[in-house]
């Protein structure tokens, strides 16, 4: 190989795979949040492939089977035995050249995972294979590398496929601010992008960085370390998120608050459950009904909705009397309810579900037209 291998030379026998998340929309936030979920990439699935021209099949607006979130100006979308990925005007943009793919993902630094069969490989932006299918698992790329898994190891390539850091993790996870999760046996420590050791693996559990900052786990209790091992926030709590816009969510028995990054309590713990702040609010329980606070902890939008979502390019899916819409920051609905289910807006468009379909809408609403598919030839 052009670069040389680096290994780390921690030995441990046991090995647990990395699973791959089937494409969802909205989740209850109340799920999952006494466990950290592992950074894992969105992917969308089809089965028996066929050539089939699709033109006359796209209804106005664009509706598909299944679709993503827009991600470097293109959104993943499945249409019968059909993936491509759509412009944010509708347009079909990029066509997967091999039909025998069955699972992409989204494009990350130029390159998109994709599945034949039981192996993996990464497409480039024209449809076609930048790195062909070998690997048993693979994740997006991120600053530069990518982890995937090699026989029954993982390591990490570059984006012209070339191993850098040797297979040799039991579990791997992308790189942040040039620390990169893995676990060794039972335990867990961080890499950095040349393979070595930066945090060493002694960790019950950990996340990945996020705003120099990872949640560590030591007996029971939960902390936070920062990027050369050191333990910044005592683990005294008995869940822990990671930080987002300077604040992250805590539990204390059965009830969540936020802290700040010296460890401070800002909001105490008197949610039953929580999510991240994102645009300046969190969504938090109250009485069964889902609503807002500040970052001083003041209700900023009355708890009235049975589902609420964390805001993105300022707008939050809610969901009201069984349907979902959109607010504002104030609270305001700028999209009234009215989809079976909605995801977050990325790139100025969001994907909502109409009539058993999935499609995209701006910011104000208006369904995504456009020319979809176009005749195979």
């Amino acid at each position: 190989m052009a670069r040389s291998h680096r290994a780390w030379r921690w030995q441990r026998r046991s090995w647990v795979g990395l699973g791959l998340l089937a494409l969802v929309a909205c989740v209850p936030l109340s799920e999952g949040f006494d466990r950290p979920s592992r950074q894992a990439t969105t992917m969308l699935q089809f089965i028996n492939p066929q050539p089939v021209a699709l033109a006359s099949a796209m209804t106005s607006p664009l509706l598909f089977d299944t679709v993503s979130d827009f991600a470097e100006g293109v959104a993943l979308v499945r249409l019968k035995s059909r993936l491509g990925y759509i412009d944010r005007e509708g347009r079909l943009n990029i066509q997967i050249a091999d039909d025998n793919v069955t699972v992409a993902a989204d494009y990350a630094e130029g390159l998109a995972v994709a599945q034949v069969g039981a192996f993996f490989g990464y497409l480039d932006r024209r449809g076609e294979w930048a790195i062909p299918v070998q690997f048993r698992q693979a994740k997006s790329f991120s600053e530069g590398l990518a982890a995937v898994q090699g026989g029954t190891k993982y390591g990490y390539i570059t984006p012209q496929g070339e191993w850098v850091v040797e297979p040799q993790f039991d579990l791997a996870e992308r790189f942040v601010g040039g620390r990169a999760l893995v676990k060794l046996g039972d335990t867990y420590g961080y890499i950095d992008t040349d393979g070595r050791p930066a945090i060493p693996p002694t960790l019950k559990d950990a996340w990945s960085f996020s705003e120099s900052l990872a949640v560590a786990r030591l007996d029971r209790l939960y902390g936070y370390i920062d990027p050369n091992g050191t333990m910044a926030i005592a683990p005294s709590y008995d869940g822990a998120f990671s930080f987002s816009e300077g604040l992250a969510r805590v539990r204390q028995g059965r009830n969540f608050g936020f802290i700040d990054a010296t460890g401070a309590m800002v909001i105490e713990p008197n949610f039953p459950f929580a999510s991240d702040f994102a645009g300046g609010l969190a969504a938090v329980l109250v009485d069964s009904q889902w609503g807002y606070v500040d970052r001083a902890g003041e209700v900023a939008i009355e708890p009235q909705f049975a589902y609420a979502a964390d805001f993105s390019e300022g707008l939050a899916a809610v969901q009201q009397a069984g349907r979902y819409g959109y607010i504002n920051p104030e609270g305001a609905w700028v999209v009234e309810p009215q989809y079976s289910n909605a995801g977050p807006f990325s790139e100025g468009r969001a994907r909502v579900q109409v009539d058993g379909g999935w499609g995209f809408i701006d910011t104000e609403g208006n369904l995504l037209t456009g020319a979809g598919f176009q005749p195979l030839e």
